[in-house]
């Protein structure tokens, strides 16, 4: 059974998710400000189209660690923190001015998994949100990194876009990264490993399947994608896994061409995000 995917150019709210690594130039880990200005381009017009739009980013870490001149990937959790304290605000400065440029206000989010768990918290979470939908603004969220720890951490922005797009009912869940969608087995170690375009049910197999993949150099590997397919999906949004090495993918996405892999929506009435989020594993 087939996905008509030209009914995705009529999804009213989409939460995009961009990894570091696309937002990155691979040989110095400076920021790719060409890339930043087209998704910036691309938002603020599906912007102007009418649709709720959500962008979770990545990549404060990586422009706080440049801006401190760290030559080496940080590993300890505490250096990742004040990489990521020193980087958001960058971060958010250029997405302000870029944003500026096409007249488009952004706000900025910052959540750990304690804001989702607390009842109070999390509603106030989703009032803002409908609130900066209301007046047209595009909210940029982001872990907050500098004050997370192991028990209260989403772990990646996988995961993280999957509860934001839960938390408010979206219908779409795009996830950019470095790989083209969904393979049987690793591509990069089997030329034999074939090209999944459509999930439409997440069983036992495909979640193995994921297990054995590391396609992906970011936090999330393709089990993150999985499991956070798994959140969307339950939740009543469909999603799709795409490269994100070319921004304009987003606009060939929405006009609903063949592009990554996509998951089908297929909303679980006993479906609970907080069961997810206290347990920390999906069942």
């Amino acid at each position: 059974m087939a996905f008509d995917r030209s009914t995705i150019k009529d999804k009213k709210r989409i939460v995009i998710k961009i990894g570091s690594s696309s937002l990155t130039h691979e040989a110095t880990g400076s920021i790719n400000l060409s890339k930043m200005e087209k998704l910036v381009r691309i938002l603020t017009d599906l912007r102007n189209q009418g649709k709720d739009v959500i962008l979770v980013s990545s990549g404060a870490i990586a422009v706080g660690r440049e801006s401190l001149n760290l030559k080496e990937k940080p590993k300890e959790k505490v250096v990742k923190q004040a990489c990521a304290a020193v980087g958001q605000a960058r971060l958010m400065m250029v997405y302000q001015k870029l944003f500026a440029e096409y007249n488009q206000v952004p706000a900025q989010i910052l959540m750990t998994k304690y804001t989702m768990i607390n009842d109070i918290s999390r509603e106030n979470a989703l009032n803002t949100f409908e609130e900066l939908f209301r007046m047209g603004v595009i909210p940029i969220v982001n872990e907050n990194d500098t004050v997370s720890t192991d028990e209260i951490e989403f772990g990646d922005n996988d995961t993280l876009s999957a509860i934001v797009a839960a938390l408010v009912n979206a219908d779409m869940l795009i996830l950019l990264s470095d790989i083209d969608g969904l393979y049987t087995d690793d591509p990069h170690k089997n030329t034999e490993a074939e090209f999944i375009d459509y999930v439409e049910v997440i069983d036992g197999k495909l979640s193995e399947m994921g297990k054995d993949s590391s396609t992906s150099v970011g936090t999330g590997g393709m089990v993150t994608k999985i499991a956070a397919a798994r959140i969307a999906t339950d939740s009543g949004a469909d999603m799709i896994i795409a490269n994100g090495e070319e921004i304009y993918i987003i606009n060939e996405i929405m006009e609903g061409k063949n592009i990554g892999t996509i998951f089908k929506a297929h909303k679980d009435e006993n479906f609970v995000l907080m069961d997810y989020l206290r347990t920390n594993q999906y069942p």
